[in-house]
């Protein structure tokens, strides 16, 4: 048993898988509302011998940041700067024979209804499916659950996707909302 299966299983979490997660594609992580969230995530998926890349402010990948955060997949995004980080990812996805990229579509762990829809543009000119994960801390439960392939309606397609995530308990539930 690896490591982080052992602190799960300590701390009471089970992992459901219900779909196979493709080795190109988006994992749209959900609720996000503290940053227990990353460490959950991250110890859910090194528990599966997975590794997936994720997005984070750059001044989490400068040094001494960079010494942890590289190694474990940090994608640097520099909000000063109008990059269009879309297609850096997307660029990622196309050199790459493999390639998981986590993010959270709230864009913050404040309460926002109003989803970032980066992620969604990112599955789709990559070309890649968009894995449904949410993590609900009432019932201390990850679910890998649904497969979302864009179809180019993004209101449709976002609906069909909140709508798997309205029963899920963040840590702070107060602050997610679909």
């Amino acid at each position: 048993m690896n490591i982080s299966k052992f602190i799960l299983k300590k701390a009471g979490w089970k992992i459901n898988v219900n779909v196979e997660i493709p080795d190109k594609c988006v994992i749209c992580v959900a609720p996000h509302t503290s940053n227990w969230d990353f460490i959950m995530g991250k110890l859910v998926y090194w528990s599966m011998n997975k590794e997936a890349s994720f997005l984070v402010k750059k001044q989490w990948t400068v040094f001494p940041f960079s010494i942890v955060a590289k190694p474990m997949g940090a994608i640097p995004v520099d909000r000063t700067k109008s990059t269009s980080v879309t297609e850096q990812v997307v660029k990622m996805f196309k050199q790459r024979d493999k390639f998981q990229v986590a993010i959270t579509p709230e864009g913050t762990r404040k309460k926002n209804s109003n989803w970032k829809k980066g992620f969604y543009f990112i599955a789709q000119n990559a070309n890649v499916p968009i894995v449904l994960a949410g993590m609900d801390y009432e019932k201390k439960l990850m679910i890998f659950g649904k497969i979302i392939i864009p179809k180019g309606d993004i209101n449709a397609d976002m609906k069909e996707m909140k709508n798997f995530y309205k029963d899920f308990k963040g840590k702070n539930p107060e602050n997610f909302s679909i």
